[in-house]
């Protein structure tokens, strides 16, 4: 690694100067609002190696037709402090419940819950997007041991629940149906997700390959969507002490592609770092 990657990508020597060579810097205009937001969250831009990484990531979803699909999204890794973190690359910001601290930030992996209180609030109401039309993923570095949710809104049995997890023995999914899916065994990695664009089934994301849900939808709930566990009511149900590094809630898209771009950010952050 370079010592002019490890510049902010904000100095004015970042792109070059005699005696470091030069190097590319973010183009994306979309990439460039949101890494300056992040910038004034933590105090300072990150280093080149991360602004870059940050900046394929848009022009890669934007590429393969999944950008537009981010209605409410977090990178939750690369960032210099937990609050550059939470800054939104999409929609709101999420609010921090349970009295995280850096301790449980990790620039290259993301947050890590604890299993019990740390959970986050993405303030994106479950009926925002269509009962037909949804998406919601998220990137575990690790799957975690404690809790069996890792993202979602609904109870087991209720109509409209969208939500999804490792359990004790096997990994689970709904989306917009009461009754669930699972697989034969759990401690998944990777991107896992669902995403729904039509009415007799949706797609369920695990381990890189994607299986098909035949369910018909059968509602819509309003609660917003948590990570780390699932909205009971405004209650946190199986929070989980996995470890996240992204974070996505829209439309309908394709999780093959969105994984793509999202697991070469991840490796591109850590390798820049």
């Amino acid at each position: 690694m370079s010592l002019a990657s490890k510049l902010p990508w904000t100095h004015r020597f970042s792109g070059g100067f005699n005696g470091i060579g030069s190097q590319p810097l973010p183009t994306d205009a979309d990439a460039i609002d949101y890494l300056t937001r992040m910038a004034t969250a933590d105090g300072a831009g990150v280093e080149v190696g991360v602004a870059v990484a940050v900046d394929a990531f848009f022009r890669d979803t934007k590429a393969a037709g999944v950008f537009d699909a981010l209605k409410a999204c977090c990178i939750l890794c690369g960032a210099r402090t937990i609050t550059g973190a939470l800054v939104p690359l999409a929609g709101d910001a999420p609010t921090a419940q349970g009295g995280w601290s850096s301790g449980d930030y990790d620039r290259s992996a993301g947050l890590t819950g604890d299993g019990n209180a740390l959970y986050l609030d993405s303030n994106r109401a479950g009926d925002a997007e269509d009962q037909d039309d949804i998406h919601l993923a998220v990137y575990l570095v690790t799957a975690g041991s404690l809790g069996p949710t890792i993202a979602g809104h609904g109870a087991s049995g209720t109509a409209g629940a969208v939500n999804f997890g490792n359990g004790s023995f096997q990994a689970f999914a709904r989306c917009r149906t009461a009754a669930d899916y699972r697989t034969a065994s759990t401690g998944y990695t990777g991107l896992m997700g669902v995403s729904r664009e039509g009415s007799s089934g949706y797609a369920f994301r695990y381990d890189g390959s994607t299986d098909p849900v035949t369910e018909e939808s059968d509602g819509v709930l309003s609660d917003s969507t948590f990570i780390f566990a699932r909205n009971i009511g405004g209650t946190p149900l199986g929070v989980t002490d996995a470890t996240i590094a992204f974070y996505s809630i829209g439309t309908s898209l394709s999780l093959e592609d969105l994984d793509t771009a999202v697991t070469n950010l991840i490796t591109a952050i850590g390798e820049a770092l």
